[in-house]
C-alpha cells in the first residue's frame, strides 16, 4: 500500500511543479537559481529522454501505460521483497504516471530543471524524470545485493566462471 501512496505523491508533486512552471514562466523562459549551474527553464518535450522520438507523444504515452501495467502485473517476478525494491517501484510508477498525465492532457511533457557545468549542459527534465532515474538506479544497484535476484545470480555465476 505504501508503494502506491509514494507513486501518488510523486505524481502529484510532479504535476503541481509543472503547473507552477506553466503558470509562472513563458515558454522558453529561463531563470537562474545558481549561476553557471542550475536554472529553471520552461520547455515542452514531445519525445522521451533527451528529446529522443520527438513528435511521437501518443506512442510514448501508450508505451508508458503498457510498461506501467506490466510492472504492476509482473512485479513479483522481478522485484525482491525488500524496501529498496518497493521504493524503486513507487518511484518508477509515480514518475511514469506524472509524465503520462502530461502527454495525455497537454500533448507534451513539461520540463524545467536545467543544469549546466561550465560548457556542459544536461538536457532539461522534471520531477517525474528524476523519480524514474532514481528508481531505476535504486532497482539495479539494490538487485546486486538481493539474494536470489536474477541480476545477483548472473553476477555470482560470472564470478564463478572466471
Amino acid at each position: 500500500m505504501r508503494v502506491w501512496l509514494l507513486a501518488l505523491l510523486i505524481a502529484v508533486a510532479d504535476q503541481v511543479s509543472k503547473q507552477w512552471v506553466r503558470e509562472t514562466f513563458a515558454l522558453g523562459e529561463s531563470r537562474t537559481v545558481l549561476e553557471s549551474f542550475f536554472h529553471l527553464t520552461y520547455l515542452r518535450n514531445t519525445g522521451a529522454a533527451w528529446g529522443m522520438f520527438g513528435g511521437h507523444n501518443i506512442w510514448l504515452a501508450v508505451l508508458s501505460i503498457v510498461v506501467l501495467v506490466l510492472m504492476v502485473i509482473f512485479r513479483r517476478a522481478f522485484l525482491g521483497n525488500t524496501w529498496e525494491h518497493r521504493l524503486a517501484l513507487g518511484l518508477l510508477a509515480g514518475g511514469i504516471l506524472g509524465n503520462v498525465f502530461d502527454r495525455l492532457k497537454l500533448g507534451y511533457v513539461t520540463d524545467f530543471l536545467d543544469f549546466h557545468w561550465y560548457t556542459h549542459h544536461w538536457p532539461s527534465f522534471n520531477v517525474a524524470d528524476s523519480a524514474i532515474c532514481v528508481g531505476v538506479l535504486l532497482y539495479i544497484s539494490s538487485s546486486l545485493w538481493v539474494a536470489g535476484h536474477p541480476l545477483n545470480e548472473a553476477h555470482a555465476n560470472a564470478r564463478r566462471a572466471s
